[in-house]
C-alpha cells in the first residue's frame, strides 16, 4: 500500500513539472498541451521544431513587421488573427516597433519565435518589407488559389506561368507551399514603393486573365473563381501579410509552408504535403536549401510590357 501511495505522489510530481519548461530563456507554460490532435503535435514539439528548422527559416522571419494566428487553445479551439502585441505573448523576447500608437512585432533571434509558440501562435505570416523601412516593399508575392472546379495540377501550371513572365523581363522567383491550398511564387526586390510594386504585380496577374481567362482571374470576387486559379496579386501592399517559409498552419494535420525548388513542383502531390511529421526527412533529403540565392536576389523592378 505505501508503495502505491508512493507511486501516486512521484506521477503528480511528474505532472506538477509538465506544467512548465524552459525552452532557450522562455518559459512554456503547459509544454504538454496539444495543439494539433490529430497529428499529435504539443507546445513543446512545436518549439523544437522550430529550433530544427530555425537556421533556414531566420532569414525569413527576422528583421519583418510580422502577424500571427492563435490559437491558445489549439486549432480545435477558438483561433484569431492578431498585428500587435496584445497580452498572452511575452513581449520582452520580441523586437516591438511602434507605428500608429501601437507596437507592431518583430522577431530577432529564435528566443522571439518561441515566445509566439508561448502564446499559442501557431500561423506566423509577414509583411513584404523590411521592418525598419515599412513604406517601401522588397519582395512581392503572387498567391495562386485554387477555385472551385480546379485540381493542384492547375495550381503548379499557374505557378509556372508567373515564373515564365517573370523571367520574360529577368526577374528571378522562388515558389514555396503554403500549407494550405495553393503555392506563392515570391520575388525578392531592390526596395520599391507599394504603388509600383502592386501596380506591377496586378500588371502580371491582369495579363494571365486576359491570355487565358478560361482558367485565371485576378477579381477577387469568389463567383469568378469558379474553374479557374486566383492569381492573387493583392498581397502587395504595405500591411498586407503571407505566411512565411517554414511556418505551420492551424489546419488539419499540422502543415508546413515549404520553399521548393522549381523542379520539385512536378512531383508535388499537394501544398500541405509537408507536416511538422516528415519535414525534416525531405531536409534530410534535401541538403542544399532550394531558396540559397534569395538573400544575393535584389532585382530592381522593369516597366512590365
Amino acid at each position: 500500500m505505501p508503495a502505491t501511495r508512493h507511486s501516486k505522489t512521484e506521477r503528480r510530481k511528474a505532472r506538477g513539472k509538465r506544467a512548465s519548461a524552459m525552452f532557450g530563456s522562455v518559459p512554456l507554460t503547459h509544454p504538454d498541451r496539444i495543439y494539433w490532435k490529430d497529428a499529435g503535435v504539443t507546445k513543446e514539439e512545436l518549439a523544437r521544431f522550430y529550433k530544427k528548422i530555425w537556421k533556414r527559416m531566420r532569414p525569413h522571419v527576422t528583421d519583418r513587421v510580422l502577424a500571427i494566428v492563435r490559437c491558445p487553445e489549439g486549432v480545435e479551439g477558438q483561433c484569431f488573427f492578431q498585428k500587435h502585441a496584445r497580452a498572452g505573448i511575452p513581449t520582452e523576447f520580441l523586437h516591438l516597433v511602434q507605428e500608429e500608437g501601437e507596437k507592431i512585432i518583430s522577431v530577432d533571434r529564435l528566443d522571439g519565435l518561441i515566445a509566439l509558440v508561448q502564446g499559442g501562435a501557431l500561423e506566423v505570416h509577414a509583411r513584404g518589407s523590411a521592418v525598419d523601412d515599412r513604406e517601401r516593399a522588397n519582395q512581392l508575392i503572387f498567391d495562386l488559389d485554387p477555385g472551385p472546379g480546379t485540381e493542384f495540377e492547375d495550381v503548379v501550371e499557374a505557378a509556372r506561368e508567373v515564373r515564365r513572365r517573370l523571367r520574360r523581363v529577368k526577374l528571378t522567383s522562388f515558389v514555396k507551399t503554403t500549407g494550405g491550398k495553393g503555392l506563392h511564387v515570391v520575388v525578392p526586390i531592390r526596395p520599391a514603393s507599394w504603388d509600383v510594386a502592386k501596380k506591377f504585380a496586378h500588371t502580371v496577374a491582369a495579363s494571365m486573365t486576359r491570355d487565358a481567362p478560361d482558367r485565371y482571374t485576378a477579381n477577387p470576387i469568389k463567383s469568378h473563381r469558379r474553374n479557374r486559379v486566383f492569381v492573387d496579386y493583392l498581397r502587395n501592399s504595405r500591411e498586407a501579410t503571407a505566411v512565411v517559409p517554414y511556418s505551420t498552419r492551424a489546419r488539419p494535420g499540422a502543415p508546413v509552408a515549404v520553399p521548393l525548388a522549381w523542379s520539385e513542383l512536378g512531383g508535388l502531390k499537394s501544398a500541405h504535403q509537408y507536416t511538422v511529421k516528415n519535414i525534416m526527412q525531405r531536409l534530410s533529403r534535401v541538403k542544399k536549401d532550394p531558396w540559397a540565392a534569395m538573400g544575393r536576389s535584389r532585382q530592381a523592378l522593369p516597366k512590365f510590357k
